[in-house]
Parts: structure tokens; sequence; C-alpha cells
């Protein structure tokens, strides 16, 4: 932390090196990505037996499949034998089994060895003993959340408590019944940028009338500079003369079915540590999910989800879509400024945080308890 004697006003951040140390992110690799839950996929990706897709997960290679029994499992992407990667595509379908290409040892979609050549001449092996690692898996939202902890935390408090802790009731994220939207569109970004600053950037909005002048339209409150986010309870409305969440404040694509009067005209945002954002807005509902894969690149998978009856209607989703389009593209842009500038020696003790981020520090102190927790 900064050594300098702050006014009241300010607060101190971490030092530049906590975004750019290649050995503090494998450190963070094992102690936050590695045992805190991961959103890793839509599970409308995998709707039949065999389907799969495989994610990275801390340093591990995640695989998730769907089963014959129709439910979804993960398991670590090797093979029991030899190590090999087993699936080396992003996502795929599997017609009968998971085989290895080195020795053909082959697993059910279960994750059970079910053959291997000459197995039979293996004195003394039990194929019970050699099936593939199973990850914990959990469903929420109509998301795959995985964690490779030999005993996870608690998923209703890590996660779903995320969810109560910033809409102030349980189950109100319920309201925009997200498990049963549809992906109308998604959009991959590849950031030049610990994936620290991407969070940082999420969840302050003191950015906000500098670089998103499409988004403060829509939400005049934003340019106020603070967070809505940060209030629980809180959604941001939208302006007098706006029709909906667009690009030019033009009407949007009406409401989703049940959503709550009280929600109508009005935008919610919720973060789920270490991995998922989740916008909310009457008719429609973004998430991003991020992958850490090095001290200054992360990949972001966004997407944009509708009920299924706007989709069937055939609407033109342009500029729905191209509003948080154009968000992201201007809070990447801005992390990947702020990426050289952790390295600079004038960053070597850190930076500041203003009134409108003091909420940050609270993001600091959860991944510095997670780094310190005992193994």
């Amino acid at each position: 932390m900064t050594t300098v004697s702050l006014p009241e006003s300010l607060i101190g951040t971490p030092p530049g090196s906590d975004y750019t140390d290649p050995a503090g992110f494998a450190r963070e690799q094992e102690r936050i990505f590695e045992r805190t839950w991961f959103a890793v996929a839509r599970a409308t990706d995998l709707p039949t037996p065999g389907k799969f897709v495989t994610r990275q997960v801390g340093r591990e290679s995640v695989l998730v499949v769907r089963g014959r029994d129709g439910a979804l499992r993960a398991f670590l992407n090797v093979c029991r034998h030899r190590g090999a990667q087993l699936c080396r595509q992003p996502e795929g379908e599997l017609r009968r089994s998971i085989q290895c290409m080195y020795h053909a040892w082959t697993y059910g979609f279960d994750g059970k060895l079910i053959a291997a050549p000459n197995l039979a001449s293996f004195e003394g092996v039990r194929k019970e003993d050699y099936g593939l690692r199973e990850v914990h898996l959990r469903e929420w939202i109509g998301y795959a959340w995985v964690n490779l902890a030999d005993a996870p935390p608690s998923f209703e408090q890590d996660v779903l408590g995320s969810a109560t802790t910033r809409l102030g009731e349980e189950n109100a994220i319920g309201d925009w019944k997200i498990d049963s939207l549809t992906v109308g569109h998604r959009i991959e970004y590849d950031v030049r940028a610990n994936w620290k600053l991407l969070i940082e950037n999420f969840m302050e909005c003191y950015h906000c009338a500098t670089i998103h002048p499409e988004l403060t339209e829509v939400l005049p409150e934003f340019t106020e500079g603070w967070a809505a986010q940060s209030y629980v309870g809180h959604g941001a409305s939208f302006g007098d003369d706006v029709q909906g969440f667009t690009v030019d404040g033009s009407e949007g694509l009406g409401t989703i079915p049940g959503l709550a009067p009280e929600r109508d005209r009005k935008y919610y945002a919720i973060t789920v540590r270490p991995n998922v954002f989740i916008n909310m807005m009457p008719d429609h509902v973004v998430v991003h999910r991020m992958y850490p894969l090095a001290a200054d690149r992360t990949l972001v998978e966004c997407d944009w989800l509708f009920a299924p009856e706007t989709l069937a209607e055939a609407p033109d989703l342009t500029r729905t879509i191209e509003l948080f389009d154009r968000v992201n593209r201007q809070d990447f842009d801005a992390c990947e400024a702020t990426q050289p500038g952790m390295a600079s020696r004038s960053y070597r003790d850190g930076g500041v945080l203003v009134p409108n981020e003091h909420h940050l520090a609270d993001f600091h102190e959860w991944v510095t308890e997670r780094l310190n927790r005992p193994l």
C-alpha cells in the first residue's frame, strides 16, 4: 500500500505489482480461482448428451459434459493414465464416450473408466479406481458453476448471497427469470489487462461521465459518479425522455414476462466474485463471465439474454446489443490503458481511491483475505 500520508478523503490502493507479477497471479489462481465458485458455461449450450465445453479455471482445464441422464457434470480434463488432455477444443460433441487420443483409455459421460486396451491383463487394477477426477458443479440462473476445492465453500453464501446482498431480498433475482431466458447474442472480448482492474472498473461509476456518453444518456444519475450497484436494493432509473435501454434511448423490447412493475425502467447490477457480472434491465439481462489467463490478460464472454417469446418475434436486437457492447469496449479500453501504468515506478506504492470509489476497498480486502486463507 502507499506510504504517503493520505487525507481522510482518500484510501490507498494495492501496489502496481499486484496487477503485473506472474508469481502473484499464480497465487491467485491457486487460492482464488481454484477455490471459489466459478461460472463456466450456459447450460443451454449443452442441450444433449455428449455436448461438452472446456474452460480454463485457474491452472486447470475443466471439462463440462451433458450426461445420458440429462445431468451436467464437470471433470478435470486429464486422462488418469498418462495425463493427456482429453478434449482439446473449447466445445464440441462426443458420440458415445470420452476417449483419450494417446492410448484410448475410454470414459463414460459420468466419468467412469469403461475401457482401456488390454485392461483385463492389468493385474489388480479396478476400473472404478481410475475414473476422471470430478469437479463440484452447481447450476444457478441457467449457468454451470464449478469449484475445484476438495471441500467447496458454501454456494448459498458466496454466490446466492451476492445477489441477496445487492438486491436486499432473498431470491429477488428470480424476478428476471434468468434461467429461462435465451441467449440472443454473444461476444467474446480478449482484454489485455489484469482481472482485478476489470472488476474494479465494473464496481465504480466515477468514470461513467468521462467515457460512457451513451450510458449516461440512458441512466442520468450515473453522471454523478457513484455506482448504483453499491447501494442495496437500488436500481438506476432511466432518464425521463428515455424509452428503453438502447444505444439511442429508443424503445426497447417490452418487459420480461412477470417482471414486477417496480423493476421497470430501471437498471440493476451485481458482482459475483471472482468472475461474473450480472446486468438486469426490464427487457433483457447481460451476463459477463471473466476467465483470467495471465497477469495482464483476461478473456470475457458476454451473453445478451432475452425471453424466448421476445426472440420468437424476430426483433432487431442491434440497438439493444450496441449499448452494452459500446460500454464494454469503452471499459476494456480504459483497463488496457491502465495496465501499463501498473508496472510504472510511479505506481510502485499504488494509487488512491476517491470517496466515490471507497467501496472498492472491500474488494481489495476480499482478495487479500482469500490469498491469506490457509490451504
